[in-house]
């Protein structure tokens, strides 16, 4: 059980390391001095005990559109809602909510909530899923371990959208409590890790295999950046992975990216090289391969791969079930990976 330090909520997966706390959440290993904090900045050593800064500390509450997360297999077309705190594991330099996720807890004003409020709000507001998202949601995991528990007894979905950097001991403390994911691989290289998020991509690519291995709906988002991630043969190697690693059916969304936070340089993807990584994907076998952040004729749709029956059109936040049947297609019956 943990305990509370003037208002502070005590961290899991920490040990004493000399005069320093070692902590053991993400893969970063941070060795924390008395009244500093980690890196993600919300834990801190605290009179030698690690204390999460965020519990019950929310930034951003909203209700979303499953696609905008985005999760197209995972209760398609329905609402959730979003919850988002403050902090991060890593530093990207193109953060698109770096507001908040490069943000010092202190920085925001936020009410306390508890476990019990987020599975309240959700019921209150029609919605039966549950997200936390906007900034890393496994930072917050003494807060989200609770709260995706409770949402569990209520009977609610419960997911993560997350950039995966997370060490397999809390992953698996809350996975049974966890439904879906969208993990944000962030390219396929670790040098683009280092240079461009501060981390590593080794433990995404372990966290990822060890959250699909233990039946957590998985899917995947890629943001192409122009002459950072964007080349044929890193592509080639990411959707590679993904056939050898994963499933075929694992959804795999290329994003586009816009200029944003410290690469305000880099130009917008052009949309030939969205094709061109889609038609990759598809080549090496990949089922359902989606385009966002764009104009498309059918980027965004879902087709049965074995008959191509359409089952899902979109345009947007438009969601139209043409076909749908829930987890198969209704026409040949084969399954489409999809959580009804």
């Amino acid at each position: 059980m943990s305990t509370s330090h003037k208002g502070l909520h005590e961290a899991k997966f920490w040990q004493v390391e000399g005069d320093r706390l070692g902590c053991y959440l993400c893969p970063h290993h941070c060795r924390i001095a008395k009244g500093r904090r980690g890196i993600c900045g919300v834990r801190q050593n605290v009179d030698g005990k690690l204390y999460s800064l965020i519990y019950g500390k929310a930034s951003s509450v909203h209700i979303d559109p499953m696609e905008k997360k985005p999760l197209f297999h995972f209760r398609p077309g329905e609402n959730i809602l979003s919850l988002g705190s403050f902090g991060c594991n890593l530093k990207c330099l193109h953060c698109q909510n770096f507001s908040i996720s490069q943000a010092r807890p202190e920085e925001g004003g936020s009410g306390s909530m508890s476990p019990e409020d987020v599975s309240r709000l959700a019921m209150e507001n029609g919605c039966r899923n549950i997200a936390f998202t906007y900034n890393e949601p496994t930072i917050w995991h003494e807060f989200t371990y609770d709260a995706c528990k409770l949402a569990k007894e209520k009977g609610l979905g419960t997911v993560y959208v997350t950039n995966g950097f997370i060490e397999e001991e809390p992953l698996r403390e809350i996975a049974p409590f966890l439904d879906a994911m969208n993990i944000d691989v962030k390219g396929f290289r670790d040098d683009f890790y280092t240079r461009i998020c501060k981390g590593r991509l080794d433990p995404v690519l372990k966290a990822t295999k060890v959250a699909f291995g233990l039946g957590v709906h998985i899917e995947l988002t890629y943001l192409i950046i122009p002459t950072k991630n964007d080349s044929t043969e890193e592509l080639k190697e990411y959707v590679a992975w993904v056939h050898s690693e994963l499933s075929d059916d694992v959804p795999v969304h290329f994003s586009r990216f816009h200029p944003d936070y410290k690469m305000e340089d880099v130009p917008p993807t052009p949309l030939k090289t969205m094709q061109h990584a889609q038609e990759i994907a598809k080549e090496v076998g990949l089922n359902f391969v989606y385009l966002g952040n764009m104009p498309s004729e059918d980027g965004e749709n879902t087709i049965c791969p074995k008959c191509g029956t359409l089952i899902i059109r979109r345009h947007g936040y438009f969601v139209e079930k043409v076909a749908y049947g829930g987890g198969n297609c209704p026409r040949c019956g084969r399954s489409l990976y999809i959580v009804p």
